[in-house]
């Protein structure tokens, strides 16, 4: 009797064996009494092997992010790893963080879970994250990523985390039809803007989308102090955290433009969530909206094609500035049981075939450098060869943490928001209420 057991490296079975001094590896083991011992020994079945499974914790819950999600899911099932959702609605706010924060102070932490920008670093120096450096070297990821995202994911000489994808916030959807219909321009600059929404007004129809939301309006309003200044300036507020800078004139001028577009947003601004705005904007409700372009993945979940019933481009002053947010997962160490899992996880996300499929429903771009833009659309060909220009024309986003701790985010969301709510409050007090924030939350971290 003979029996040939293979031993694929990477296998639950080859990480058991293989730290055994007495027992030298090869491609396979070959011998009948060996085997009998070694499939008992591992509890398997020849031509068999149980699933592992990864409980994944994540903010995605609108029917493009489910789909997305979905689409990582199935593929990790074909290498016989089970994605047990652990979706929070609400998106990426407080409540996202609590649930984690809980899970692993009670012993029940993920495997994987969402955590992006500086959250990252905070996570891993408490020893919470699991190094990927094996993954990393073995698919050249120093090579493959941007130098900004292998940037984002290196912590002290280490690699914390797997990063899928970079959405654009500067950018401005139009409805083509409705543009189409009255025969309008899509605008480049702030004057052709005025001009349009006026057009689009005395027709009936909401000029510009736009939520009472905190987060929605911060989101705005970060777009807008890009399109007064420039990425430089931006890093200068949100990340050098220069109290002063507050109070340069490039801030006045965001801030009034802030508050005279709510004259194109109709009466009255209420909270509504992102995914219920991208509807009435498929009815043709809605002429214009600034948006992350996680918006376009949404749009094309409810039948609409890019440059056929919708298309963006970057909002009036920040064509050549790419406003960015980056997808990452983490692992989370726990006691190793997963960690074969997990690295098929981060392999497997950002390999290139993934990249392409992932961002394409996620309505954002591909991390890495040798992407094809000619499997891309419109508006995705855009935003990554403006991100792939270099740190030069990328600046972080302030409302989606990827350059501030979060205390910070949230007072200077806060601020901004109360300004955009209530008519009365002065720009000049608003930038001196940020300014003092800024010297006394700047350099304090949150704590995981």
């Amino acid at each position: 009797m003979q029996c040939n057991v293979y031993l694929q490296k990477g296998s639950d079975a080859y990480a058991k064996l293989a730290p055994n001094p007495r027992i030298h590896m090869h491609s396979y083991i070959r011998a009948p009494l060996f085997c009998l011992i070694l499939l008992a020994s591992l509890g398997i079945a020849a031509g068999a092997r149980a699933a592992e499974t990864l409980d994944v914790l994540h903010w995605w819950t609108s029917q493009s992010e489910r789909k997305a999600a979905d689409a990582i899911a199935e593929a990790l099932a074909d290498e016989d790893v089970t994605w047990r959702d652990a979706a929070i609605a609400g998106g990426a706010g407080v409540g996202a963080m609590k649930v984690l924060k809980s899970r692993v102070l009670s012993g029940r932490a993920p495997d994987v879970a969402q955590l992006i920008g500086p959250n990252i670093q905070e996570w891993a120096d408490l020893g919470l994250l699991l190094e990927l450096d094996g993954v990393a070297r073995k698919n050249n990821w120093n090579t493959a990523f941007f130098p900004s995202i292998w940037s984002l994911v290196r912590l002290r000489s280490h690699t914390a985390a797997v990063p899928l994808g970079i959405h654009r916030i500067n950018t401005l959807f139009y409805n083509r039809r409705v543009f189409n219909e009255l025969g309008l321009t899509p605008p480049k600059n702030w004057n052709d803007f005025e001009r349009v929404a006026n057009r689009l007004q005395h027709a009936g129809i909401t000029p510009l989308a736009q939520s009472s939301e905190a987060w929605q309006v911060t989101t705005l309003f970060e777009t807008l102090l890009l399109s007064e200044s420039n990425p430089a300036f931006y890093r200068q507020l949100f990340m050098s955290n220069s109290d002063r800078a507050w109070f340069d004139p490039r801030v006045s001028r965001a801030l009034e433009r802030l508050r005279s577009l709510k004259r194109w947003m109709g009466e009255p601004v209420t909270e509504k969530s992102w995914d219920s705005i991208a509807r009435q904007f498929a009815h043709g409700e809605i002429g214009m909206w600034v948006m992350g372009d996680w918006a376009k993945g949404e749009l094309q979940t409810m039948g609409m094609n890019v440059d056929d019933q919708f298309s963006c481009l970057p909002v009036p002053g920040t064509a050549d500035y790419h406003l960015y947010s980056v997808d990452t997962f983490v692992m989370l160490v726990g006691d190793y049981d997963h960690e074969i899992a997990q690295e098929k996880l981060a392999r497997l996300a950002t390999s290139p075939a993934m990249q392409i499929h992932y961002n394409q429903i996620k309505g954002s771009v591909s991390v890495r450098r040798d992407a094809d833009p000619r499997q891309m659309d419109s508006c995705a060909r855009s935003s990554w060869q403006t991100f792939g220009r270099g740190a030069q024309v990328q600046a972080p986003s302030l409302t989606h943490r990827m350059a501030s701790n979060e205390q910070l985010k949230d007072a200077i969301s806060a601020q901004i928001h109360r300004y955009f709510l209530d008519d009365t409050i002065a720009i000049s007090e608003t930038q001196r209420r940020i300014a003092a924030l800024v010297r006394a939350l700047a350099n304090r971290k949150a704590e995981p």
